[in-house]
Protein backbone atom coordinates (compact mmCIF):
# COMPACT_ATOMS: atom_id res chain seq x y z
CA UNK A 1 0.00 0.00 0.00
CA UNK A 2 1.37 3.37 -0.96
CA UNK A 3 1.81 6.19 1.56
CA UNK A 4 -0.99 8.16 -0.11
CA UNK A 5 -3.49 5.34 0.39
CA UNK A 6 -2.53 5.00 4.08
CA UNK A 7 -3.01 8.73 4.69
CA UNK A 8 -6.43 8.74 2.99
CA UNK A 9 -7.57 5.73 5.01
CA UNK A 10 -6.57 7.35 8.31
CA UNK A 11 -8.37 10.59 7.33
CA UNK A 12 -11.62 8.76 6.52
CA UNK A 13 -11.47 6.82 9.81
CA UNK A 14 -11.08 10.10 11.77
CA UNK A 15 -14.11 11.68 10.06
CA UNK A 16 -16.23 8.59 10.78
CA UNK A 17 -15.24 8.69 14.47
CA UNK A 18 -16.24 12.36 14.89
CA UNK A 19 -19.62 11.82 13.17
CA UNK A 20 -20.44 8.81 15.37
CA UNK A 21 -19.69 10.71 18.60
CA UNK A 22 -21.82 13.75 17.64
CA UNK A 23 -24.86 11.67 16.73
CA UNK A 24 -24.87 9.41 19.80
CA UNK A 25 -27.79 11.41 21.51
CA UNK A 26 -26.03 11.76 24.87
CA UNK A 27 -26.85 14.91 26.83
CA UNK A 28 -24.09 16.52 28.87
CA UNK A 29 -24.58 16.37 32.60
CA UNK A 30 -25.31 19.86 34.10
CA UNK A 31 -22.53 21.22 36.22
CA UNK A 32 -24.89 23.19 38.55
CA UNK A 33 -27.74 21.86 40.66
CA UNK A 34 -31.26 23.35 40.77
CA UNK A 35 -33.93 23.40 43.48
CA UNK A 36 -36.56 20.70 42.98
CA UNK A 37 -39.73 21.94 41.20
CA UNK A 38 -43.14 21.08 42.65
CA UNK A 39 -45.36 19.01 40.44
CA UNK A 40 -48.69 20.60 39.44
CA UNK A 41 -51.72 18.40 38.84
CA UNK A 42 -53.30 19.78 35.69
CA UNK A 43 -56.67 18.38 36.76
CA UNK A 44 -56.74 20.13 40.16
CA UNK A 45 -59.04 23.17 40.57
CA UNK A 46 -57.65 26.37 42.01
CA UNK A 47 -59.25 27.10 45.39
CA UNK A 48 -61.66 30.08 45.19
CA UNK A 49 -61.85 32.65 48.01
CA UNK A 50 -64.70 32.20 50.52
CA UNK A 51 -67.84 34.25 49.83
CA UNK A 52 -68.33 37.30 52.09
CA UNK A 53 -70.79 36.90 54.94
CA UNK A 54 -73.20 39.26 53.16
CA UNK A 55 -73.43 38.91 49.41
CA UNK A 56 -73.44 42.14 47.41
CA UNK A 57 -76.65 42.23 45.42
CA UNK A 58 -75.54 45.38 43.61
CA UNK A 59 -78.43 47.45 45.03
CA UNK A 60 -77.93 50.80 46.75
CA UNK A 61 -80.81 52.43 48.63
CA UNK A 62 -80.95 56.00 49.92
CA UNK A 63 -82.78 56.72 53.18
CA UNK A 64 -83.62 60.38 53.87
CA UNK A 65 -84.80 60.96 57.44
CA UNK A 66 -86.38 64.14 58.78
CA UNK A 67 -84.25 64.05 61.93
CA UNK A 68 -82.04 61.77 63.98
CA UNK A 69 -82.56 63.97 67.03
CA UNK A 70 -85.62 61.88 67.87
CA UNK A 71 -85.41 58.33 69.27
CA UNK A 72 -88.28 57.24 67.04
CA UNK A 73 -86.32 57.91 63.86
CA UNK A 74 -83.13 56.46 65.31
CA UNK A 75 -85.02 53.20 65.85
CA UNK A 76 -86.51 53.44 62.35
CA UNK A 77 -82.99 53.84 60.92
CA UNK A 78 -81.74 50.83 62.87
CA UNK A 79 -84.60 48.70 61.55
CA UNK A 80 -83.78 49.77 57.99
CA UNK A 81 -80.07 49.08 58.47
CA UNK A 82 -80.76 45.61 59.87
CA UNK A 83 -83.00 44.74 56.92
CA UNK A 84 -80.44 46.07 54.42
CA UNK A 85 -77.64 44.06 56.02
CA UNK A 86 -79.72 40.90 55.98
CA UNK A 87 -80.60 41.41 52.31
CA UNK A 88 -77.01 42.23 51.36
CA UNK A 89 -77.75 45.69 49.94
CA UNK A 90 -76.07 49.04 50.57
CA UNK A 91 -78.00 51.69 52.52
CA UNK A 92 -76.99 55.37 52.59
CA UNK A 93 -78.69 57.31 55.43
CA UNK A 94 -78.92 61.11 55.48
CA UNK A 95 -80.33 63.40 58.19
CA UNK A 96 -82.34 66.53 57.26
CA UNK A 97 -82.30 67.86 60.84
CA UNK A 98 -85.95 68.93 60.40
CA UNK A 99 -84.93 71.37 57.64
CA UNK A 100 -86.82 71.00 54.30
CA UNK A 101 -84.02 72.81 52.42
CA UNK A 102 -81.40 70.45 53.84
CA UNK A 103 -83.57 67.47 52.97
CA UNK A 104 -83.80 68.72 49.36
CA UNK A 105 -80.01 68.99 49.22
CA UNK A 106 -79.58 65.53 50.75
CA UNK A 107 -81.91 63.97 48.20
CA UNK A 108 -80.17 65.76 45.33
CA UNK A 109 -76.89 64.22 46.56
CA UNK A 110 -78.45 60.76 46.69
CA UNK A 111 -79.77 61.17 43.15
CA UNK A 112 -76.28 62.20 41.99
CA UNK A 113 -74.84 59.11 43.66
CA UNK A 114 -77.16 57.03 41.47
CA UNK A 115 -79.04 55.17 44.19
CA UNK A 116 -81.42 52.51 42.89
CA UNK A 117 -84.33 53.62 45.09
CA UNK A 118 -85.15 56.36 47.59
CA UNK A 119 -86.85 55.93 50.97
CA UNK A 120 -88.06 59.35 52.11
CA UNK A 121 -89.37 60.48 55.48
CA UNK A 122 -90.45 64.04 54.61
CA UNK A 123 -89.91 67.00 56.90
CA UNK A 124 -92.77 68.71 55.05
CA UNK A 125 -95.33 66.95 52.85
CA UNK A 126 -95.51 69.85 50.37
CA UNK A 127 -91.87 70.97 50.34
CA UNK A 128 -90.69 67.45 49.53
CA UNK A 129 -92.63 67.27 46.23
CA UNK A 130 -89.98 68.89 43.95
CA UNK A 131 -87.34 66.47 45.28
CA UNK A 132 -89.59 63.50 44.57
CA UNK A 133 -90.24 64.82 41.07
CA UNK A 134 -86.47 65.08 40.44
CA UNK A 135 -86.11 61.45 41.48
CA UNK A 136 -89.00 60.54 39.18
CA UNK A 137 -87.25 62.29 36.27
CA UNK A 138 -84.05 60.39 37.06
CA UNK A 139 -85.96 57.11 36.93
CA UNK A 140 -85.40 56.40 40.64
CA UNK A 141 -88.41 54.81 42.40
CA UNK A 142 -89.53 56.60 45.56
CA UNK A 143 -91.05 55.15 48.73
CA UNK A 144 -92.31 57.28 51.63
CA UNK A 145 -92.00 56.04 55.20
CA UNK A 146 -93.89 57.14 58.32
CA UNK A 147 -94.84 60.46 56.71
CA UNK A 148 -96.44 60.92 53.31
CA UNK A 149 -95.95 63.41 50.47
CA UNK A 150 -98.54 65.59 48.76
CA UNK A 151 -97.24 65.02 45.24
CA UNK A 152 -94.84 63.20 42.95
CA UNK A 153 -94.97 59.55 41.93
CA UNK A 154 -94.73 57.27 44.96
CA UNK A 155 -94.42 53.51 44.56
CA UNK A 156 -95.54 52.72 48.11
CA UNK A 157 -96.16 54.41 51.46
CA UNK A 158 -95.15 52.48 54.59
CA UNK A 159 -96.55 53.90 57.82
CA UNK A 160 -98.82 53.45 60.78
CA UNK A 161 -102.45 54.52 60.34
CA UNK A 162 -102.00 57.87 62.05
CA UNK A 163 -105.66 58.83 61.80
CA UNK A 164 -106.61 55.62 63.60
CA UNK A 165 -103.84 56.26 66.13
CA UNK A 166 -105.16 59.75 66.86
CA UNK A 167 -108.63 58.33 67.40
CA UNK A 168 -107.21 55.63 69.68
CA UNK A 169 -105.53 58.30 71.81
CA UNK A 170 -108.74 60.36 71.91
CA UNK A 171 -110.86 57.44 73.05
CA UNK A 172 -108.48 56.64 75.88
CA UNK A 173 -108.22 60.29 76.96
CA UNK A 174 -111.99 60.83 76.84
CA UNK A 175 -112.63 57.74 78.95
CA UNK A 176 -109.88 58.72 81.40
CA UNK A 177 -111.41 62.15 82.10
CA UNK A 178 -114.98 60.87 82.20
CA UNK A 179 -116.00 62.65 79.02
CA UNK A 180 -115.53 66.22 80.24
CA UNK A 181 -112.79 68.71 81.02
CA UNK A 182 -110.33 71.11 79.45
CA UNK A 183 -108.00 69.50 76.93
CA UNK A 184 -104.77 70.76 75.36
CA UNK A 185 -103.45 69.43 72.03
CA UNK A 186 -99.74 69.80 71.26
CA UNK A 187 -99.30 69.56 67.51
CA UNK A 188 -96.35 68.29 65.48
CA UNK A 189 -94.52 70.08 62.69
CA UNK A 190 -97.00 71.92 60.49
CA UNK A 191 -97.12 70.41 57.03
CA UNK A 192 -96.20 66.87 58.04
CA UNK A 193 -98.68 64.11 57.32
CA UNK A 194 -98.13 62.67 60.80
CA UNK A 195 -99.24 65.90 62.50
CA UNK A 196 -102.16 66.32 60.13
CA UNK A 197 -103.42 62.74 60.40
CA UNK A 198 -102.96 62.31 64.15
CA UNK A 199 -104.67 65.63 64.73
CA UNK A 200 -107.52 64.69 62.42
CA UNK A 201 -108.09 61.34 64.15
CA UNK A 202 -107.98 62.94 67.57
CA UNK A 203 -110.18 65.95 66.76
CA UNK A 204 -112.78 63.95 64.84
CA UNK A 205 -113.21 61.47 67.67
CA UNK A 206 -113.37 64.16 70.34
CA UNK A 207 -116.00 66.20 68.49
CA UNK A 208 -118.14 63.16 67.71
CA UNK A 209 -117.78 61.17 70.92
CA UNK A 210 -116.54 63.44 73.71
CA UNK A 211 -118.68 66.58 73.44
CA UNK A 212 -118.36 67.29 77.16
CA UNK A 213 -114.64 67.98 76.73
CA UNK A 214 -113.33 71.26 75.35
CA UNK A 215 -110.04 71.67 73.49
CA UNK A 216 -108.93 74.96 75.05
CA UNK A 217 -105.52 75.20 73.38
CA UNK A 218 -103.99 73.75 70.24
CA UNK A 219 -100.41 74.75 69.53
CA UNK A 220 -97.41 73.31 67.70
CA UNK A 221 -94.29 72.25 69.56
CA UNK A 222 -92.66 70.79 66.41
CA UNK A 223 -92.30 67.23 67.72
CA UNK A 224 -89.59 68.54 70.06
CA UNK A 225 -89.28 67.87 73.82
CA UNK A 226 -87.78 71.26 74.72
CA UNK A 227 -90.51 73.04 72.78
CA UNK A 228 -93.13 70.84 74.38
CA UNK A 229 -91.89 72.04 77.77
CA UNK A 230 -91.82 75.74 76.91
CA UNK A 231 -95.11 75.73 75.00
CA UNK A 232 -96.95 73.95 77.78
CA UNK A 233 -95.42 76.27 80.39
CA UNK A 234 -97.07 79.17 78.58
CA UNK A 235 -100.37 77.33 78.17
CA UNK A 236 -100.47 76.53 81.90
CA UNK A 237 -100.22 80.21 82.74
CA UNK A 238 -103.32 80.88 80.67
CA UNK A 239 -105.12 77.61 81.48
CA UNK A 240 -104.08 76.52 85.01
CA UNK A 241 -107.00 74.10 85.31
CA UNK A 242 -106.13 71.84 82.35
CA UNK A 243 -107.62 68.35 82.67
CA UNK A 244 -105.70 66.49 79.97
CA UNK A 245 -103.03 66.88 77.29
CA UNK A 246 -102.60 64.96 74.05
CA UNK A 247 -99.41 65.41 72.05
CA UNK A 248 -98.76 64.22 68.50
CA UNK A 249 -95.58 62.51 69.69
CA UNK A 250 -93.90 61.40 72.91
CA UNK A 251 -91.11 63.96 72.83
CA UNK A 252 -93.63 66.81 73.21
CA UNK A 253 -95.67 65.05 75.88
CA UNK A 254 -92.55 64.30 77.91
CA UNK A 255 -91.66 67.99 77.76
CA UNK A 256 -95.19 68.89 78.90
CA UNK A 257 -94.90 66.51 81.85
CA UNK A 258 -91.66 68.26 82.89
CA UNK A 259 -93.38 71.64 82.66
CA UNK A 260 -96.25 70.48 84.88
CA UNK A 261 -93.83 69.10 87.45
CA UNK A 262 -91.83 72.33 87.47
CA UNK A 263 -95.04 74.31 87.98
CA UNK A 264 -96.21 71.97 90.75
CA UNK A 265 -99.37 71.09 88.82
CA UNK A 266 -100.79 67.61 89.37
CA UNK A 267 -103.81 65.62 88.29
CA UNK A 268 -103.39 66.09 84.53
CA UNK A 269 -103.91 63.10 82.22
CA UNK A 270 -101.11 63.00 79.64
CA UNK A 271 -101.36 60.94 76.44
CA UNK A 272 -98.58 60.62 73.87
CA UNK A 273 -97.82 58.91 70.59
CA UNK A 274 -94.93 56.64 69.44
CA UNK A 275 -94.10 54.58 72.58
CA UNK A 276 -90.41 55.48 72.57
CA UNK A 277 -88.40 54.04 75.46
CA UNK A 278 -88.63 57.17 77.64
CA UNK A 279 -92.39 57.28 77.18
CA UNK A 280 -92.85 53.62 78.09
CA UNK A 281 -90.74 54.25 81.21
CA UNK A 282 -92.96 57.26 82.01
CA UNK A 283 -96.07 55.05 81.71
CA UNK A 284 -94.51 52.54 84.08
CA UNK A 285 -93.65 55.35 86.50
CA UNK A 286 -97.23 56.67 86.42
CA UNK A 287 -96.31 60.05 84.89
CA UNK A 288 -97.76 59.30 81.44
CA UNK A 289 -101.23 57.79 81.25
CA UNK A 290 -100.79 56.18 77.83
CA UNK A 291 -98.97 56.33 74.52
CA UNK A 292 -99.91 54.95 71.12
CA UNK A 293 -97.28 52.40 70.17
CA UNK A 294 -95.88 52.39 66.69
CA UNK A 295 -93.17 50.01 65.52
CA UNK A 296 -90.52 52.26 63.97
CA UNK A 297 -88.07 49.39 63.50
CA UNK A 298 -90.71 47.57 61.48
CA UNK A 299 -91.48 50.68 59.44
CA UNK A 300 -87.79 50.99 58.52
CA UNK A 301 -87.41 47.29 57.77
CA UNK A 302 -90.58 47.15 55.68
CA UNK A 303 -89.42 50.20 53.73
CA UNK A 304 -86.19 48.45 52.74
CA UNK A 305 -87.90 45.12 52.02
CA UNK A 306 -90.57 46.80 49.89
CA UNK A 307 -88.01 48.75 47.86
CA UNK A 308 -85.98 45.59 47.18
CA UNK A 309 -89.11 43.69 46.15
CA UNK A 310 -90.12 46.45 43.72
CA UNK A 311 -86.61 46.63 42.24
CA UNK A 312 -86.78 42.88 41.68
CA UNK A 313 -89.91 43.34 39.61
CA UNK A 314 -92.48 42.38 42.23
CA UNK A 315 -95.78 44.22 42.55
CA UNK A 316 -96.04 45.98 45.92
CA UNK A 317 -99.08 47.61 47.59
CA UNK A 318 -99.55 51.37 47.35
CA UNK A 319 -99.90 51.52 51.13
CA UNK A 320 -98.46 49.16 53.72
CA UNK A 321 -99.88 49.78 57.22
CA UNK A 322 -97.96 48.92 60.38
CA UNK A 323 -99.98 47.84 63.41
CA UNK A 324 -100.63 50.17 66.35
CA UNK A 325 -101.28 49.39 70.00
CA UNK A 326 -101.97 51.37 73.18
CA UNK A 327 -99.39 51.25 75.98
CA UNK A 328 -101.01 52.16 79.29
Amino acid sequence: MSKLKVVLSLFLISILFVFTACSSGETPTPTTSAEPTATVDSGAQKETPAEPAVADKGITLGLSLSTLNNPFFVTLKEGAEAAAAEAGVKLIVVDAQDDPAKEATNIEDLIQKGVDALLINPTDSDAIVPSIQKANQAGIPVFTIDRGANGGDIVSHIASDNVAGGAMAAKFLCDAIGGSGKVVELEGIAGTSAARDRGQGFDDYMSANCSGAEIVAKQTANFNRAEGLSVFENILQAQPDVTAVFAHNDEMILGAIEAAKAAGVTGITFVGFDAVDDAVAAVEAGDLAATVAQQPDQIGALGVETAIAALNGETVPDYIPVDLALVK
